[in-house]
């Protein structure tokens, strides 16, 4: 068990680092930025419209085999087999390094089957090849916070809600940790 906690705390490490540290954008989401500006404005009526636009051109590879990869990773979670979702979706970070989508699928479906180091790694790629995946933001909320690192999780589902404040999932989350944090220094 001490073993596995410390892979666990060096990885946490790692994710702070690439989501503390991340750099540009990459070009395939670089026109994206007007509806990310639109999705992170509280007020903004059209919210639902530009999160769309966003998870389309996120769920887009550039490859009509590599988008197939990435809808048979999702159909095999959505009908509960994280291993066969998992093999999926390997087959398409192999083939598709460069591409987010593939790697937060993995990290989803290393979730669903309980791996959490795997699903850690492949949240830290996703937020390396897209620092503004607030869905990566937030399952690294989730994985934190199940790990008991509430500090660490509050950050991440802050860092997930700056960028997508219409997520009622994660405002609870944020309201949680805060309450259960609320006695202790932070």
């Amino acid at each position: 068990m001490r073993v596995r906690s410390a892979h666990h705390n060096c990885i946490v490490a790692a994710l702070c680092a690439v989501f503390f540290l991340s750099g540009g954008l990459r070009a395939e989401t670089a026109g994206l930025d007007a509806y990310f500006a639109e999705l992170a404005d509280p007020d903004f009526a059209g919210w639902q419209r530009a999160e769309s636009d966003i998870r389309r051109a996120w769920s887009r590879s550039g490859s009509p085999a590599m988008d197939l990869l990435l809808k048979r990773g999702e159909a095999a979670l959505d009908e509960g087999d994280p291993v066969l979702a998992i093999e999926h979706l390997t087959a398409l970070t192999d083939h598709a390094p460069d591409f987010a989508e593939g790697w937060n699928a993995r990290a989803t479906a290393y979730f669903s089957h309980g791996d959490y180091g795997p699903a850690l790694t492949d949240i830290a790629r996703t937020l390396e090849l897209e620092p503004r995946h607030w869905g990566a933001l937030a399952g690294l909320g989730t994985i934190l916070e199940e790990m008991g690192d509430q500090q660490r999780a509050l950050t991440a589902f802050r860092a997930s809600f700056a960028l997508h404040p219409h997520q009622q999932d994660v405002k609870d989350a944020i309201e949680r940790l805060e309450h259960g944090l609320s006695g202790t220094s932070l």
